[in-house]
């Protein structure tokens, strides 16, 4: 609620007898709050209109009751809330709160969607349902790819994970070519040398987001060795965002995918003419 509901429920009482009422018009006063105070927290309520997507909740280091009053605040404003990072431990305390949350245990995420959220909605063309493929090198990449996926599905973005199809064995990959070059985006999570987005930007004209592991041995230096291969790509189309970072790389694949689809077609009158 707004920090002066009571107030305005006070003010609202003195016109209106009916007390659910008041309570009601204080309730939808609150979801055009730009911000909500909750005890640890400012929640940017504004985001979605400014930005396309809430808020979304770093959840590591942060106590389960937060994140709860969090989520609680962002359904109230009719948002749907995504947290990553989420251990064990707070996915309980949360999944006691929230019956339809989707807490993914390897991805370490946890969604609280909303049944109709129409501005989370992207048009999806008939022959090309899917727009986004999610590509990993090994199968210990499994949960930046997976963190990847989640914020894909938060993001209602029609996406595909591959999995294990890293340069140690290049032909498991050509299988899948002919479905990647009808991708929008693909985002590539891969460790040790991290080779596959080169050899993979070399198959798409799609673009590649790179996503470094800190999977591999003493010098893999922690994912820094998979990052400094990504930046040194050969492949045009091959950008990076940081180690582990699989939210990051899902989040821009599904803002890339959402700009695609919402292109506006010119109309005749507008179309340039050589007459």
């Amino acid at each position: 609620m707004l920090p002066a509901s009571h107030q305005i429920l006070t003010i609202l009482s003195r016109y209106f007898d009916d007390p659910a009422k008041c309570a009601a018009i204080v309730d939808d006063l609150s979801r055009l709050a730009v911000t909500a105070e909750v005890p640890g927290a400012t929640i940017d309520l504004e985001r979605r209109q400014r930005c396309g997507f809430p808020e979304v909740i770093y959840a590591e280091g942060k106590p389960s009751q937060l994140i709860v009053d969090i989520l609680m605040r962002q359904r109230m404003a009719e948002q749907a809330g995504f947290a990553t990072r989420v251990s064990h431990e707070q996915s309980v305390h949360i999944l006691s709160e929230f019956s339809d949350a989707v807490y993914n245990s390897v991805a370490r995420t946890l969604r609280l969607p909303l049944p109709l959220d129409s501005m989370l909605e992207i048009a999806v063309t008939s022959d090309n349902p899917v727009q986004v493929a999610v590509v990993s090198a090994g199968s210990c990449d499994a949960p930046v790819a997976q963190e990847a996926m989640e914020t894909l599905r938060w993001m209602n973005v029609p996406s595909i994970l591959i999995e294990d199809v890293g340069v140690a064995g290049p032909q498991r990959l050509l299988k899948h070519v002919p479905m990647l070059q009808q991708m929008r985006v693909i985002v590539c999570v891969a460790g040790m040398e991290a080779a596959l987005p080169s050899v993979l930007g070399g198959h798409v004209s799609c673009p590649v987001i790179g996503v470094p592991t800190s999977v591999g041995y003493g010098a893999s230096l922690g994912g820094i060795t998979a990052l400094l291969s990504m930046l040194t790509c050969c492949a045009s189309n091959v950008v990076v965002v940081n180690i582990d970072a699989g939210f990051r790389g899902g989040y821009v694949a599904g803002m890339i995918a959402r700009a695609a689809s919402a292109r506006i077609e010119l109309s005749p009158s507008e179309s340039c003419s050589n007459d």
